[in-house]
């Protein structure tokens, strides 16, 4: 289980920000009576998308590190990186860009600023996965030849 587990955190946060970004926020939008009101339930769940996001990134640091965890030995510095890189957009977003847009302070630009760094944040979670499950596949199956490995 422990071996599996940086695999479901990685899955977990990006089905969260996809989920959150790409589905309920934007149905927020379509179904709230104004558009105030769905802004500002959309700051609280990307306050919480914040906390599980950093949450499943330090989660990810921290077991990969242990040596049971021999699915991302090789990855370790890699996965780092892209973790990091995630956690520190989804900072930047909560604490930089958010007090902005809920100030509605040039709303056009820091929206898009905001966008930019979710996405940003989103591909950092797609990295980690991609590479934990492809890892994990090898784990699996060491003795098949990978695609476009070489022979």
């Amino acid at each position: 289980m422990a071996r599996a587990l940086p695999l479901w955190l990685a899955a977990a946060w990006l089905m969260s920000l996809s989920t959150v970004g790409f589905l309920v926020v934007p149905l927020l939008f379509m179904y709230l009576p104004s558009p105030a009101m769905a802004g500002g339930m959309a700051a609280h769940l990307f306050a919480a998308q914040t906390v599980l996001s950093a949450a499943c990134a330090i989660g990810l640091l921290v077991l990969i590190r242990l040596p049971r965890c021999d699915i991302a030995t090789d990855l370790a510095p890699t996965l780092t990186l892209w973790a990091l890189g995630g956690v520190l957009l989804a900072l930047l977003v909560e604490l930089g860009v958010a007090p902005r847009i809920v100030a509605r302070e040039d709303l056009a630009f820091w929206h898009r600023i905001g966008t930019a760094m979710y996405a940003g944040q989103w591909v950092c979670a797609l990295a980690v996965f991609a590479m934990l499950s492809r890892a994990a596949q090898r784990a699996v199956s060491p003795d098949r030849p990978q695609s476009g490995a070489q022979v």
